[in-house]
């Protein structure tokens, strides 16, 4: 492991990694808080931000935003609704094999030639396995579909050959439909159950109020755009549910250890609020820059496969930092939080008063 060094004005220097390499020293360290132990105690920062942004005085101006984006959302999910992959639709599954890997592109433009525009091809098992899902045609059945598609595909590649093909009803479809709802049902029983026992019920509202926001608004631009709705797609928007959650925990628990100091007697709970969200803004962006960074690989290099998976992902989380701070933060301010709620009174030796600590 590289050798840890300590500067007496900038922190943990790391040299092996890199010449200069060091991090500013939080002023709340304790005294000799250097090497491990200052990283353990969460005092390592890229940058610090010496006041506190007042989030919560703008706190109306962006709720007024967050509603009409969220009503534009519903309205495009009733008016056009999710254009929905074979996976739900039901279609015609088959698997092709090839004797060298498979051109994927070309592949999928010999199937796109012959007008099934929102087939999905992708390899399947190895390189040279691919599977192809084509939606269902009214008057055509999934045998002649199989047909013409493997004729096109022996024009490209003679050696090509049909290893499976199988109908894949509307009834598979819906009972997906009902398995994705139901654990995004699920998921938000549990993430309600967790910060009610976590917090406080009105941290549990407001954290569970922005999660759906950032979910029907999701759905409400895949709906505009017509984007497909894939399994994929479901996997990511339960991935957004939980990252979501882990960026309102995080703020939640740093405004409750403000209200538990004795400095926070005299502040309002907006102030403590703001306090909360510029305290964990340097964490924030560092984590969600790294997320991101990661998220557009596969946005731009992952291909058709993983396009609307990273477009998905990419939606979530900057909708999901701002409703951490805007709609999740503000809904606890308004629902009444308070120092009492989250800082219990301790009884006196008499047992006839009690005070907050």
């Amino acid at each position: 492991s590289p050798a840890l060094l300590s500067g007496p004005a900038l922190g943990p220097c790391f040299p092996a990694l890199l010449p200069g390499l060091c991090f500013p020293l939080s002023a709340t360290a304790p005294p000799g808080a250097t090497g491990l132990n200052l990283i353990r105690s969460d005092t390592m920062e890229f940058f610090r931000i010496k006041r506190d942004i007042p989030f919560m005085r703008h706190a109306l101006v962006f709720n007024v935003i967050s509603m009409a984006t969220f009503l534009i959302a519903v309205f495009f999910l009733v008016t056009k609704g999710l254009h929905l992959s074979i996976e739900f639709t039901g279609g015609t599954v088959m698997e092709v094999g090839y004797e060298q890997s498979a051109d994927l592109e070309k592949t999928r433009g010999a199937v796109e030639s012959l007008g099934f525009t929102d087939a999905l091809v992708q390899n399947f098992g190895t390189s040279r396995d691919v599977m192809i899902r084509l939606p269902l045609r009214e008057g055509v059945t999934s045998q002649q579909q199989a047909d013409q598609v493997m004729a096109a595909l022996k024009a490209a590649d003679p050696t090509v050959e049909l290893r499976r093909n199988e109908y894949v009803g509307p009834q598979v479809g819906r009972e997906l439909a009902t398995d994705g709802a139901l654990a995004l049902l699920f998921v938000i029983i549990g993430i309600v159950i967790y910060l009610s026992v976590r917090f406080e019920w009105k941290f549990a509202v407001s954290s569970i109020i922005a999660n759906l926001h950032d979910v029907v608004i999701i759905l409400g631009i895949f709906a505009a755009f017509q984007w497909e709705f894939s399994l994929s797609v479901l996997a990511a928007i339960l991935a957004v549910l939980g990252y979501s959650v882990n960026e309102s925990v995080v703020v939640f628990d740093r405004v409750r250890e403000k209200f538990r100091e004795r400095q926070a007697r005299n502040m309002t709970t907006p102030q403590v609020i703001d306090h909360g969200i510029t305290s964990t803004l340097s964490r924030t962006i560092i984590t969600h820059g790294s997320t991101q960074m990661m998220v557009l690989s596969m946005l731009f290099f992952g291909g058709p496969t993983l396009h609307y998976f990273a477009m998905a992902l990419t939606i979530g989380i900057w909708f999901g930092i701002y409703s951490s701070i805007f709609v999740g933060s503000t809904i606890a301010m308004w629902l009444g939080l308070k120092r009492e709620d989250l800082v219990k009174p301790v009884k006196k030796k008499d047992d006839t008063e009690v005070e907050l600590p």
